[in-house]
């Protein structure tokens, strides 16, 4: 460890973040990473625990008192060794991770924990900035051809593992450019798409081929299938062309709402509603003209998603903006801090931060309309009592409401896909596949792999990250009989 006594002397120091009355003036990042000498202060604060519970607590097992050591000596070559070993796209977690592995830290049982995402984010922008961050391409080839279906966080770790195992991978994706909800998903003040593009360019440089605006299945669904893609391939061709075929696509069913007025114009699922803006930061034309410039917002759901879309209708210029969640109010963090408790904590974003009204216990009745447009909310209050959930008498009311967002999570994957490739699923809708064992992560079609939201269901970018990773090395066992890719 580095410091034996650095966390009775430290204090948790968090990131510098742009004051909120300017960052909602544009699009762009407003968190600046740690500098040198913060962050090894920070890194001196990790207690090198015998049971380092942070390293459980990370879905991906990043050898993070390793890391912190390294950046508190200042040896950042080998922290980005270090990060790298088990996390192909720091990048994204630094940014956009909720850092389960902080809840986890031994620290959080009575003091603030050690800023570990902090420090993955200052590692991973030093490598880039340094030019330690290069393609490894595979020493020898291995002739065979692995499609990956989806281009999201599941998708990309997959691909480039087995790229670096000598395979040739191609990416299919729908949408015009890659990255999935990377992309299209998160807003361009959480997660610049620079930190994308220069990944994309590393692994072409590593041999995967990108194949965009291409939908993968028997034929195209036309309902609530926006006109991406211009062309389509059967997945019997994928089959018959490719060694192995993982689908890693996203949670992409949103949950409806199916109460009087769901019709009326100004009533949108988030992912019509977000994807739109960073396709305009992205400076393309003919982006529909969906705003919440002006406008009585209210967003139905409390997630990250309802988060981002807060932040994006202040950033549009919304008259207020109202955020609504089914269950009941989450304690305070000092009264609910550590595990197992940690789900049920309340979190203010920094969206939130930004401004928003923000209740609980609430359930939409009807919306409201005139002349065809979204006008009111009909909303109820709610009480809780042994686990079940009643409506308080009296309790109804009405709000004005321009635009509605429906952010209440995501129930499948796009049943389209999976039922071209003729895949068993659960009772969610996802593809059926175990994680352990010989044959993990194999769907029930011979030679067809699936992982990420595809598999798992609605799930964070770091579940998406370790997924990939494992799914690679199970592909690559199916092909060579044996694997040396890291789980």
């Amino acid at each position: 460890m580095g410091k034996v006594t650095g966390f009775l002397e430290f204090e948790r120091l968090q990131e510098a973040a742009e004051d909120k009355r300017e960052r909602i003036k544009h699009y762009r990042e407003f968190v600046a990473h740690l500098n040198d000498e913060q962050a090894a202060t920070q890194g001196a604060r990790c207690m090198d625990c015998g049971t380092p519970f942070c390293m459980s607590g990370c879905p991906i097992n990043n050898i993070i008192p390793d890391w912190n050591d390294l950046v508190y000596k200042q040896d950042w070559k080998n922290a980005i060794e270090t990060l790298h070993s088990t996390n192909n796209f720091p990048e994204f977690t630094g940014r956009v991770c909720p850092a389960p592995c902080e809840e986890a830290c031994v620290l959080r049982i009575n003091e603030d924990p050690v800023g570990i995402k902090s420090i993955e984010h200052a590692i991973i922008d030093k490598g880039w900035d340094a030019g330690w961050v290069k393609p490894r391409p595979a020493a020898r080839k291995t002739g065979k051809k692995v499609a990956v279906v989806g281009s999201g966080p599941a998708g990309l770790a997959c691909a480039q593992q087995l790229a670096r195992a000598g395979h040739a991978v191609v990416v299919f994706e729908k949408n015009d450019r890659i990255g999935g909800l990377l992309r299209y998903g998160i807003p361009d003040f959480k997660l610049e798409k620079a930190h994308i593009d220069r990944r994309l360019e590393q692994m072409a440089a590593e041999g995967v081929t990108f194949r965009t605006g291409t939908y993968v299945g028997n034929q195209r669904p036309g309902k609530g299938i926006p006109d991406w893609a211009t062309g389509t391939i059967a997945a019997g061709k994928l089959l018959a062309e490719f060694d192995a075929v993982v689908l890693a696509g996203g949670a992409e069913q949103p949950r409806d709402l199916p109460v009087p007025g769901r019709e009326l114009d100004g009533v949108h699922y988030a992912m019509e509603f977000l994807p739109l803006q960073n396709k305009r930061v992205a400076g393309d034309a003919g982006v529909p003209d969906l705003w919440a410039t002006g406008k009585h917002v209210v967003i139905i759901g409390g997630g990250d998603t309802g988060s981002d879309c807060v932040g994006t209708s202040n950033r549009h210029g919304a008259k207020s903006v109202t955020q609504f969640e089914l269950l009941a109010r989450p304690e305070d963090p000092a009264r609910n801090p550590v595990w197992p408790n940690w789900p049920l904590r309340l979190r203010t974003s920094s969206s939130h931060e930004e401004g928003a009204n923000r209740d609980w216990s609430v359930a939409t009745k009807a919306f409201i309309g005139e002349g065809g447009k979204v006008k009111e909310l009909k909303a109820v209050r709610l009480e809780w009592k042994d686990g079940k959930m009643g409506e308080i008498p009296g309790s109804e009311f009405t709000l004005p409401a321009d635009l509605v967002l429906l952010a209440m999570g995501f129930v499948s994957p796009v049943q389209s896909i999976l039922d071209a490739f003729g895949v068993e699923k659960d009772a969610r809708g996802n593809a059926r596949a175990a994680t352990e064992g010989r044959g993990s992560y194999s769907a029930s079609v011979a030679k067809v792999f699936a992982a990420g939201d595809m598999r798992r269901g609605q799930s964070l970018v770091v579940w998406a990250i370790r997924e990939g990773r494992q799914c690679a090395r199970a592909v690559d066992e199916f092909l060579m009989g044996s694997s040396e890719l890291p789980r």
